[in-house]
Formats: C-alpha cells, sequence, structure tokens
C-alpha cells in the first residue's frame, strides 16, 4: 500500500507541476477539469447513480466548466460569486456536521447530485482563477491544505487523546482527533509566517494568500489561516459523512493507495473559493 501511494503520489507530482509552471495556463486548467470531471463522475456513484448516471454527471460538470471558461469567467473578479459560494459551504458545513450521517440521505438525490456538481465546479473555477493571479499565490494556498494535513498526521499520532477527552467527530470519522487539529493549526500559523517573510525577503512579484491576508495586520493573517483551516477539516469531514452514508471506504480506485479523486481534494473543494472571496475582499 505505501509503495502504491508513493507511486500514484510521484507520477500525479511528474504531470501537475510541468503544467503548473508551464508558460500558457490551458494545460493546468485541463488538467484540473479532468480531475474535476472525475470527480463528479464519483460524486454521482457515491449519490446513487449508476455507471451511465455518472458519467454523465462528470460531462456536465465539464460543461459547466468549458461554458464559464468560453465566457471569460475565469478572468473576472466574481465577489459576489466568492461571497456566495463561500456563504453556503459554511452554512452547509455547519448544518450537515452537526446533523450528523443520517441527515444526508433525507436531502432528496436531485439536490445532492447537483450540489456535488456545482461544489466541483466552484473549485475548478478558483483554481484557475488563482493560477492567473499567480503561481506563488496559488501554491500558498494548496499548501496551507498539504501541511495542514501532515501536521495534523503527526500530531494525531503522538498525541491523539492525551488532552482532549473525545474524538473530533467519532460518528463521521473515528480516527480524527483534537489533538490533530491543534497540530494542524500550528502548521499553518507556522507556514503563513514564513510565507510572507519569504515574500518580503525576495520581494515576490506576485504576493502569497498570506501577504494579502496580512496587509490588514497579522492579526487578520492568523484568523484568515485558522478560518481556511477549520473549512478545510470541515471539508474533509463532510466527504467522510457522505461516504458513510453511501456505505464506502473510498470514494473510488482512481488513485492506487489514495482512493479516489475526492478523497484527495475534499479538503480544497471549500477552501479554494474561500480563498478568493478572502481575497476579493481585501484588495
Amino acid at each position: 500500500m505505501l509503495a502504491q501511494r508513493v507511486v500514484t503520489a510521484l507520477v500525479l507530482l511528474a504531470i501537475v507541476l510541468p503544467a503548473l509552471w508551464y508558460p500558457s495556463t490551458i494545460p493546468f486548467a485541463l488538467l484540473v477539469l479532468a480531475l474535476v470531471a472525475a470527480g463528479a463522475w464519483e460524486w454521482g456513484r457515491l449519490s446513487g447513480l449508476g455507471q451511465a448516471g455518472s458519467w454523465a454527471l462528470g460531462a456536465a460538470c465539464s460543461v459547466l466548466c468549458g461554458a464559464s471558461w468560453a465566457l471569460g469567467l475565469v478572468e473576472r473578479a466574481l465577489t459576489l460569486l466568492w461571497l456566495l459560494g463561500g456563504g453556503l459551504w459554511v452554512l452547509a458545513v455547519v448544518w450537515l456536521l452537526r446533523a450528523g450521517v443520517p441527515a444526508w440521505a433525507r436531502i432528496p438525490a436531485a439536490a445532492r447530485r447537483v450540489a456535488g456538481v456545482l461544489a466541483l465546479w466552484l473549485a475548478w473555477l478558483a483554481v484557475v482563477q488563482a493560477q492567473h493571479v499567480g503561481s506563488n499565490f496559488l501554491l500558498s494556498v494548496l499548501l496551507l491544505v498539504w501541511v495542514a494535513d501532515i501536521f495534523a498526521y503527526f500530531a494525531g499520532r503522538a498525541l491523539g487523546l492525551r488532552f482532549a477527552r473525545a474524538r473530533l467527530a467519532p460518528a463521521i470519522s473515528p480516527g480524527k482527533s483534537w489533538e490533530g487539529v491543534w497540530g494542524a493549526a500550528l502548521g499553518v500559523l507556522l507556514l503563513a509566517g514564513v510565507w510572507v517573510a519569504a515574500d518580503a525577503h525576495w520581494q515576490a512579484a506576485v504576493p502569497s494568500f498570506y501577504t494579502r491576508m496580512a496587509q490588514p495586520g497579522w492579526w487578520f493573517l492568523a484568523l484568515a489561516a485558522l478560518f481556511m483551516l477549520a473549512m478545510g477539516v470541515a471539508g474533509d469531514l463532510l466527504e467522510s459523512l457522505i461516504k458513510r452514508s453511501a456505505g464506502v471506504k473510498d470514494s473510488s480506485g482512481l488513485l492506487p493507495g489514495h482512493g479516489g479523486v475526492l478523497d484527495r481534494v475534499d479538503a480544497l473543494l471549500p477552501t479554494l473559493p474561500l480563498a478568493m472571496m478572502l481575497t476579493r475582499l481585501t484588495t
């Protein structure tokens, strides 16, 4: 399993990094579109669709992304869209995580499928817009989630249940601990501070997400980083809730050793639109 995870990760990096640093933004946008379409296909399976229906959901998501691209939405500020999308994400995760696993099945199937396509479309639009802002900006958002995962993993293994008496969300994801969240918070705050200092030292042509959040003050940077972390954790838990409702361990087996696409991007689905929302509100 470990060997599979490493090989899959190396293959993905070999594909993603050249596309990310390519002079044109088109290859990266197409690559992310393919991943989003795969995620929509997985979403169809999780929401009870058969093979044909899941393929249709993937196609619908691709068409929606393509139409947005053709209409030039990736180059517009879209502040109202990010406010609306970010607000809906916050409301959705708060309600669903409080209501628990049974609440997901009570939502009409059609509404669940539409919500999944819209969430994936919004994430695609956000990541492509972030790349248009600049690679330094995009990487700073992506690494927030990845660093949080790494710090949460090691903090959870080393300190899990040593300080908190209960798990984070035992009915949804029994393996997650509050100590892991605290470790992730430390990692994210360190990342934010180091990145702001690095931007200033090397006089970055394109400011990172953290430098932009630090403009109102360091207090705002800390709040923004912790808010993004909280929403990333919520996105992870939300996907676990959906999988538990569907009775599956992974969203698919598309990525050997890692599960499916949704298993890898669950925390990014809310954080990418929220990063664009905060950026548009502070610039």
